[in-house]
């Protein structure tokens, strides 16, 4: 017998486009476009930090993080967004940022709210661990749409007073995954006063925030320390995956006021499952580093124009603000993923893997993610293939 929040769950993205695209053969040599996996080169010198702090494997990390780790994300979180945090009691070490967007519900939200089941409020299309968080911690997940007509960003001020009521937690993406737009000063305001209004907490995931085409986008707590908001209301997370090019790292942080980070770090203690030593120094001096972050960004906004160029003409085009995905018009998110297989091979992710039906729509059905995470030549043979195979009849 098994639990059925999780037996009764819909197919991850991935089992099922293999099942939709793997029974037909590639019309050309494979571009793979799916997944977010930056694939440029991190830093030269990770690998010898490691090599120098090589003994540490010899013994039990941190919980919490090493001093050294905490003290590196508090200084670049205060060059960042202006906010000092402390890295004592505000910060802590992440095994990647799904870990702590994960236990963020079991950590922070009640088993009831004003006598009712708790609801925790997630955008659609969304990032799939929101929901396995919501329904873990004995919540609702309740999906409210991020499309083209709210800016695709969720309008949570939009729901019924009975949900609101009963809301523990608002996860918001920004900039967002797929869409790629950043929310505004003003969205973080309005977002922040709604929580005051009904007492729950924000799980700010803003994992992309240093790949942007322009100005780099504003943060949660930087919103927070304007308003004076109390800053356990907020917890954000970050990640050296995108950032650095690092993914295989693993190191993410969670930060917030220090009530808030108490009963975060209280569960980590029994179910954490922190970074070897060696692997969290040489995180502590990527996080010191700006100069690859630069060179990173700028190669991403090489492919930003070249996106622009290819897909400039297409109705509905949408340039992305930051982020290295594109969010592409399409009649229907299947059919036009399966027709790019079967006469390109390039393989790109339709939008519907990433949302949930919701009252029988699916927000993310007339759409296609397609990643921008390999070598500018391939990115470019790739959204050529793209504009040719389904946007030039």
């Amino acid at each position: 017998m098994y639990s059925e929040r999780f037996s009764n769950l819909p197919a991850h993205a991935w089992p099922r486009l293999r099942a939709l695209l793997d029974a037909h053969e590639g019309g050309g040599v494979p571009i793979h476009m799916t997944i977010g996996e930056p694939k440029h080169a991190f830093p030269a010198w990770v690998t010898d930090e490691i090599t120098k702090h090589a003994a540490g494997f010899n013994k039990y990390p941190p919980n919490e993080g090493s001093p050294e780790l905490r003290s590196a994300i508090s200084a670049w979180i205060a060059r960042r967004y202006g906010v000092e945090m402390d890295p004592d009691t505000e910060v802590m070490a992440l095994n990647g940022t799904r870990e702590g967007l994960y236990n963020a519900v079991m950590a922070l939200s009640p088993a009831r709210k004003n006598g009712q089941r708790p609801a925790i409020l997630m955008p659609n299309p969304f990032y799939q661990v929101y929901m396995i968080g919501a329904l873990s911690g004995g919540a609702e997940p309740v999906m409210v749409p991020a499309t083209a007509e709210t800016g695709h960003l969720p309008d949570y001020a939009s729901l019924p007073e009975e949900v609101l009521q009963r809301t523990t937690a608002a996860y918001l993406c920004s900039p967002a995954n797929p869409q790629g737009v950043v929310a505004s000063r003003d969205y973080w305001a309005d977002l922040i006063a709604l929580a005051e209004k009904y007492d729950f907490l924000i799980f700010a995931d803003e994992c992309y925030s240093e790949i942007y085409r322009d100005a780099p986008p504003i943060g949660a707590l930087q919103v927070a320390k304007e308003l004076g908001t109390d800053r356990n209301r907020v917890v954000t997370f970050h990640s050296l995956s995108k950032r650095s090019n690092l993914p295989g790292l693993r190191s993410g942080f969670v930060a917030s006021g220090p009530e808030t980070m108490r009963e975060i770090k209280q569960l980590r203690n029994y179910a954490g499952a922190p970074l070897p030593l060696p692997l969290q120094q040489a995180a502590a001096a990527v996080w010191n580093d700006e100069k690859h972050v630069e060179e990173n960004r700028a190669l991403y906004q090489e492919k930003y124009a070249i996106a622009d160029r290819i897909f400039g003409n297409v109705p509905g085009y949408e340039s992305p603000e930051a982020g290295f995905f594109l969010w592409l018009p399409v009649e229907d998110d299947e059919a036009a993923a399966l027709k790019l297989w079967r006469e390109t091979g390039v393989r790109v992710l339709p939008g519907s893997y990433l949302s949930q039906n919701v009252a029988g729509e699916n927000p993310g059905k007339n759409y296609i993610r397609v990643a921008l995470v390999a070598p500018k030549d391939e990115t470019t043979r790739g959204l050529e293939a793209i504009r040719d195979c389904l946007y030039s009849e």
